[in-house]
């Protein structure tokens, strides 16, 4: 089938324009893909300090070890108690169902949880006593120099507190063991995701390219092709659905072909590629909802060409992003933080009039109803953004967004805020 490199940008160099396109602003005037949901956007996703420290149970352990080892250093039981106490009802709410949930992965994944756990109940416990004077009966024996008190008391606490230890010993052992069993249970999961990955991209080429290495795609087919992407991506992690969408975009199975009006099937440009149509195509396979909401953060996803995807409340944080098609695509209230965006693309026509996907009739010469929905986009520090997709996120993001874009936002009107009945608008009540 399709056999060709897909140029960096993610659209084929034989592609031609429409002949009324105006190509001002280095834009190429092509179609939009598809209309976006008109479902309210997610929030924003805030990512300051205290929203991350709200999000995460191993930075709340952290902060509250950190206070009482200050508190018992400095001698301050007004800070000593307090950080000891919400220390301890952190760690006990996370001891005392061992088999609860895993929490989350990589940061804070549930062995390191647990461990902060058990550093924050052991500290807690020698806190407490500390800051209420529980131990100064003990400390004064020590004090007075009463040596049979002090025999007394190292036969039976310090006896005690050997054991403790020898059992501390055996417990990190067995923790060893558990890690080493975890990291091969990791190596054995990315063994079958590969393989996973590897019967599926089989899979979706036996299904799709006839005897002669042709495209043929029947509607069923389609409808089978996504049904298999939906239940691969559900069942692999963010580095395994960047392969797939890296694999499914650059054999342009995302790409909307022209067709037939009578069979359906794509039409050949003459030159070794297939004709695309982004007014009226159809492609291979549609993301639909699949990429809703997903964790893609800091994966690869150059020049991938998005179709129009929903992406609403994506996570796509420190993202390779270069050359990626995201116009039309639903990215409201997705993460951007910290993503490339080198020539990625937002939308088609011109900066200046171009505006999301459903605002208006596609118009691939002005840009109108070709964008992407990126209201309440997170942008705190995205990289390499071009100035065209810098007037344009910062016209059509929301207020909260454009207060994370990098370079500000001067002399660009929030074009959310002049439309009628958003808050700011005249004479419209605030929503």
């Amino acid at each position: 089938m399709m056999r060709s490199e897909r140029p960096a940008g993610g659209f084929s160099p034989d592609e031609p324009p429409p002949p009324e396109a105006d190509l001002s602003d280095d834009e190429e005037p092509v179609g939009i893909l598809m209309a976006a949901a008109d479902t309210a956007p997610p929030p924003f996703r805030s990512t300051s300090t205290l929203s991350r420290i709200n999000r995460s149970v191993s930075l709340q352990l952290l902060v509250g070890l950190l206070l009482t080892g200050v508190g018992l250093l400095a001698r301050l039981p007004w800070l000593t108690l307090p950080a000891a106490v919400v220390t301890l009802a952190l760690a006990v709410r996370q001891l005392l169902p061992p088999l609860w949930r895993q929490l989350t992965q990589r940061i804070d994944d549930v062995p390191t949880t647990r461990v902060l756990a058990v550093v924050g109940l052991v500290l807690a416990a020698l806190a407490i006593p500390l800051s209420l004077g529980w131990w100064d009966p003990f400390l004064d024996i020590y004090r007075n120099a009463n040596w049979e008190a002090i025999g007394a008391l190292g036969e039976g606490v310090i006896g005690a507190v050997g054991q403790i230890l020898v059992a501390l010993v055996a417990l990190a052992i067995a923790w060893r063991q558990v890690m080493v069993d975890q990291r091969l249970t990791g190596q054995q999961n990315r063994i079958t995701q590969a393989q996973t990955i590897d019967s599926f991209i089989h899979g979706i080429s036996e299904m799709i390219i006839d005897e002669e290495g042709l495209l043929e795609d029947w509607p069923l087919e389609r409808m089978l092709a996504e049904g298999r992407l939906a239940a691969v991506l559900s069942s692999i992690d963010r580095e395994g659905k960047a392969r797939v969408l890296r694999f499914l975009s650059h054999a342009r199975l995302l790409t909307p072909l022209q067709r037939d009006q009578r069979l359906g099937r794509a039409i050949l440009d003459g030159r070794g590629n297939y004709e695309i149509d982004r007014f009226h195509g159809v492609p291979v396979i549609r993301l639909h909802r699949i990429l809703r909401g997903v964790d893609l953060s800091g994966t690869d996803l150059r020049g991938i060409d998005f179709n129009g995807a929903d992406l609403a409340g994506s996570d796509l944080s420190r993202c390779d992003l270069r050359d990626a098609n995201l116009a039309g695509a639903n990215l409201a209230g997705a993460n951007l933080e910290g993503a490339d965006l080198e020539g990625a693309r937002f939308f088609f026509g011109r900066s200046h009039t171009a505006s999301p996907a459903g605002q208006a009739a596609p118009d691939p010469t002005t840009g109108a109803g070709t964008g992407a929905v990126v209201e309440n986009v997170n942008l705190s520090g995205v990289r390499r953004l071009n100035p065209q997709s810098h007037h344009y996120l910062a016209a059509w993001s929301g207020p909260r967004s454009r207060q994370t874009l990098p370079g500000g936002t001067r002399g660009v009107p929030s074009q959310l805020e002049r439309r009628p009945g958003s808050p700011g608008a005249g004479g419209a009540t605030a929503g």
